[in-house]
């Protein structure tokens, strides 16, 4: 039996068409996600569709910007936080679990 998308695709459908946000944002907010996970696919596709709503590169540069700042501060809090976790486990082991006791 083949992949069946159909509650996906209408889940999909059904949340884009909220009045909450425009079609701009929407576009905005779609494109910073694909870069984000890594499609260029779909970055590609987003970038065509953004272009033909009036939005320029100009601005698709400064989203770029954005977006790319936004991963590199949340990669660099995560090692701060990991490593702070790793300083944490040794303060709390002590030499209990330290393989050279002294």
């Amino acid at each position: 039996m083949a992949y069946d998308d159909t509650l996906i695709v209408d889940h999909i459908k059904q949340t884009h068409n909220t009045n909450l946000l425009t079609e701009r944002e929407k576009h905005l907010i779609g494109l910073a996600v694909t870069m984000t996970r890594g499609c260029q696919v779909c970055t590609r596709n987003r970038v065509e569709k953004a272009r033909g709503i009036g939005i320029s590169d100009d601005e698709l540069n400064a989203l770029i910007a954005v977006t790319s700042a936004v991963n590199s501060g949340v990669t660099a809090a995560t090692a701060r936080v990991a490593f702070g976790m790793l300083d944490q486990e040794a303060a709390e082991c002590g030499e209990v679990c330290s393989p050279n006791p002294q």
